[in-house]
């Protein structure tokens, strides 16, 4: 399946920790602000908007939370200003990976993820050094308890979607072209299929199996780094593990 790895299943896993935490909050906080800021309040003129109130509604979020960050980024209230920057470089093993970041601080950013790939014998490349290696492609995550695989992939093909991953033993994955990201999103919302995340992620194009323990463990150093910094919003990378090393991981 398209967009699908191991290592991808354990990201979800920690994912749905992470939205345990407060960190999931201020992400979708961001998010909100930014997408209110380029393309305005209006929820019907706004596509990118629409997606940042469902995944914020997905994880509960107040609505309060949610209407004083759109009304932070259009505008009407006064409040931090976030500005998207996308890093690029390589991991230990020549991993390729991509950092997304939402700050307010351009400096304070550029050091962290230097900082985080240096020590990690990583190193962090220029604009477009490893993009060339992804494509980007809607990811929505379904809960696969609420919905059986026959009508989500009935509902998802009426929408246009282009694959279904059923491999991820938590959720299912619904793969879309960017084109028809928020097309498939509001499909599903309209006839009541509840997500547990939607975004447009960078999809490597070929990945690279770590077949060693300890190899992995530096990899995923590095990836966690990167995702506790609060100005990352997410990482992708081209690596994926081996069955001997997954189960080394349990």
């Amino acid at each position: 399946m398209s967009g699908h790895s191991k290592w991808s299943t354990i990201k979800h896993r920690k994912a749905a920790q992470d939205a345990k935490r407060g960190k999931a909050f201020t992400k979708i906080i961001k998010e909100l602000t930014i997408a209110a800021r380029i393309g305005g309040s209006d929820l019907d003129a706004n596509p990118r908007l629409r997606t940042a109130v469902a995944n914020a509604k997905s994880q509960s979020m107040p609505k309060d939370n949610i209407d004083r960050a759109i009304k932070k980024g259009a505008g009407e209230l006064d409040g931090v200003i976030f500005e998207e920057i996308i890093y690029e470089g390589y991991g230990p093993h020549n991993v390729a990976i991509i950092v997304e970041v939402m700050t307010d601080n351009r400096n304070r950013s550029i050091a962290s993820v230097r900082h985080a790939f240096s020590i990690c014998n990583g190193n962090l490349g220029s604009a477009n050094s490893v993009q060339y290696m992804f494509d980007r492609q809607g990811s929505i995550l379904v809960d696969n308890t609420v919905i059986d695989e026959d009508r989500l992939t009935e509902l998802i093909l009426e929408a246009g979607a282009e694959d279904l991953n059923t491999e991820n033993p938590d959720a299912f994955q619904i793969i879309t072209a960017p084109a028809d990201f928020d097309t498939v999103r509001s499909y599903l919302e309209e006839n009541g299929v509840a997500m547990l995340s939607a975004e447009v992620i960078w999809n490597p194009q070929n990945r690279i199996e770590i077949d060693n323990y300890k190899k992995a463990e530096q990899v995923i150093k590095l990836i966690d780094l990167l995702e506790e910094d609060d100005d990352v919003n997410s990482v992708h990378s081209n690596f994926d593990i081996s069955e001997s090393v997954m189960a080394e991981l349990g």
